[in-house]
C-alpha cells in the first residue's frame, strides 16, 4: 500500500517474534529497515528470508552503547537518514515477585528493556530531528494493568509507559512524535518462554485466550499493522499515546 514509502526504520529486536512482523509489515508499505539484534541466527534467516528488500541487518546488544550507535551510524550510512527508531528489543524472564529476584536479573531487565531506549534515543534524536520523523516503544498492558509473579519486567513496562509520555512533550517541538505499542498476549518465542516458567504451563493457552474479549491470543501480524499506522501520516496528530492492542484484555483481564 506504500503508506511508508520512502522512510528509512531502524528497529531493535526485529529478527524475531513481534519484530520481525514489524519488519515484514514496515517493507510491504514502502519503507527501507535497518535491523539490530543480538540472534545471528535469526538475524540470517530474516536475511535469507527477506533477499531482494531494501533491509540491512546487524547482530548488536541494546545494552551496549556502543552497539547502538554503530547500529545507527550504519543505517544512516546506508541509507542516507533516519524517519523512525522503533525501540522493539525486550526481553520477559524472570517470572517472579520482586523479592525472589534477583540483582542481576533485576539489571539485566532494565538495561534491555528501558536502558536500551536510552541509548537509542541518545545517538538517534539528531537524526529525526532532520527528518521531523518518529519513534516507536513495544511496550506492554501489563505496565498499565499490573501481573503478578511479574514484577520487574512490569515495571520496566511502565517505566517505557512514562517515558513515552515524557518524551513526546520533549520532542514534539521538533515535529517529532513519540507512541507506545501495547499488547497483551501475543504468541511469540519470548510468551512461549514465559508461558513453560508458569506453575501450570499446560494451562497458559487457553488462559491467554481467554483474557482476551476478542477470544484469542494473537500473532504478532495484528500488532504490525498498529504500527504501520502509528508511523504513517494517518496518524500525524497522534503523539504520547499509549496504544492498547490487546483484544479487549485492556477492559480488565478475565479469567
Amino acid at each position: 500500500m506504500g503508506v511508508l514509502k520512502g522512510k528509512v526504520v531502524f528497529i531493535t529486536g526485529g529478527a524475531s517474534g513481534i519484530g520481525r512482523k514489524c519488519v515484514e509489515a514496515y517493507l510491504a508499505a514502502g519503507a527501507s529497515v535497518s535491523v539490530m539484534d543480538n540472534d545471528p541466527a535469526a538475524l540470517e534467516s530474516l536475511a535469507a528470508a527477506l533477499a531482494g528488500t531494501p533491509l540491512v541487518a546487524r547482530a548488536g546488544d541494546v545494552r551496549a552503547g556502543n552497539d547502538v550507535k554503530a547500529a545507527i551510524e550504519n543505517t544512516v550510512a546506508t541509507f542516507g537518514k533516519i524517519d523512525v527508531i522503533h525501540n522493539n528489543a525486550g526481553i520477559a524472564s524472570p517470572s517472579k515477585p520482586l523479592d525472589e529476584t534477583s540483582e542481576a536479573e533485576w539489571d539485566n531487565l532494565l538495561a534491555v528493556n528501558l536502558k536500551s531506549v536510552f541509548w537509542t534515543t541518545k545517538y538517534g534524536i539528531g537524526y529525526l530531528k532532520q527528518t521531523r520523523g518518529c519513534i516507536l516503544h513495544t511496550s506492554s498492558l501489563v505496565g498499565e494493568m499490573g501481573q503478578e509473579n511479574h514484577a520487574a519486567y512490569v515495571g520496566t513496562k511502565g517505566g517505557m509507559n512514562a517515558l513515552t509520555k515524557a518524551m513526546a512533550l520533549d520532542y514534539a517541538p521538533f515535529g517529532i512524535r513519540v507512541n507506545a505499542l501495547c499488547p497483551a498476549g501475543v504468541w511469540t518465542p519470548m510468551l512461549r518462554k514465559w508461558s513453560e516458567e508458569q506453575p501450570e504451563p499446560d494451562r497458559i493457552a487457553r488462559y491467554l485466550d481467554d483474557i482476551h474479549a476478542l477470544g484469542y491470543c494473537p500473532e504478532g501480524d495484528v500488532i504490525a499493522d498498529v504500527a504501520v499506522f502509528l508511523l504513517s501520516e494517518a496518524a500525524r496528530f497522534v503523539t504520547g499515546c499509549i496504544m492498547p492492542v490487546g483484544g479487549g484484555a485492556e477492559l480488565g483481564y478475565r479469567r
